[in-house]
């Protein structure tokens, strides 16, 4: 019962601060057999047993825990940091495990495919005349797991846009949700290929009766230019047309 759990939890915590650390290891595994999540019953478990000067019992509930899920390396370090099991390099290892728990995107290579693009940039055409197209700045959010693209635009005065690009791993590949103050929606999707993040939309049904299906590629050119192309076709794909070839060009 979660009440029945989180009660044996309040109690061990209680004995802990009292120093009574036998009481307290055997409330702990009473409150998580009784439905307390398995990773703050563990954690609490490694806590006792560092108390108790048992460093293997500590590290092996510390390891669980944070296999389980701990994420909150701060309230680790704050209350271990000073214990003999600070010199132990599990230590660090279990902090490590803890931060990235708490932004698991920060750490997945998948994730960070998309990264060449995030900053400050003025964009302009990529022909010959290099007209500014507008402006944009792409900021990773939400935990390292979104990179929402702002723009303005300067030809079309007043039109802005969002995009929000994630990995999406169950279908293994990377998505764009793009928004426009004009009540736009496209959705993109694709993967990074040959260092060039490729992008499409399924067929979409147009006013005139058509379909499109849009190509979409970023393509970096060192660490202070990409290139956005964007490609239509209305015959599945026997033709293509350009839609916009941007250049992103780093503000400095």
């Amino acid at each position: 019962h979660p009440e029945k759990g989180r009660a044996w939890y309040r109690l061990a915590v209680s004995l802990h601060g009292e120093g009574k650390q036998d009481a307290a290891v055997a409330a702990y595994q009473k409150a998580m057999q009784a439905g307390v999540p398995a990773s703050a019953a563990e954690y609490g478990l490694a806590v006792a047993y560092a108390s108790k000067h048992d460093a293997d019992s500590s590290f092996r509930y510390l390891d669980k825990s944070v296999q389980d899920g701990f994420n909150d390396p701060d309230r680790l370090t704050a209350e271990l940091e000073f214990s003999f099991l600070q010199p132990d390099p599990r230590f660090a290892k279990a902090v490590e495990f803890a931060a990235r728990n708490r932004k698991p995107c920060a750490f997945n290579p998948l994730n960070r495919q998309f990264d060449f693009w995030i900053g400050q940039w003025d964009v302009v055409t990529a022909d010959a005349s290099r007209n500014a197209a507008g402006t944009s700045r792409i900021d990773l959010i939400l935990g390292d797991c979104v990179i929402q693209e702002n723009w303005t635009s300067s030809g079309n005065i007043g039109y802005e846009g969002k995009s929000y690009n994630i990995y999406n791993p169950d279908l293994h590949r990377w998505e764009q949700f793009w928004n426009d103050n004009a009540g736009g929606m496209i959705h993109f999707y694709g993967e990074l290929k040959d260092g060039v993040m490729d992008y499409w939309t399924d067929e979409i049904p147009q006013k005139d009766g058509s379909k499109l299906r849009r190509h979409l590629q970023f393509i970096p050119s060192g660490p202070d230019q990409v290139r956005q192309f964007s490609q239509g076709s209305t015959d599945g794909g026997k033709t293509w047309h350009v839609e916009y070839d941007f250049l992103y060009n780093r503000k400095k």
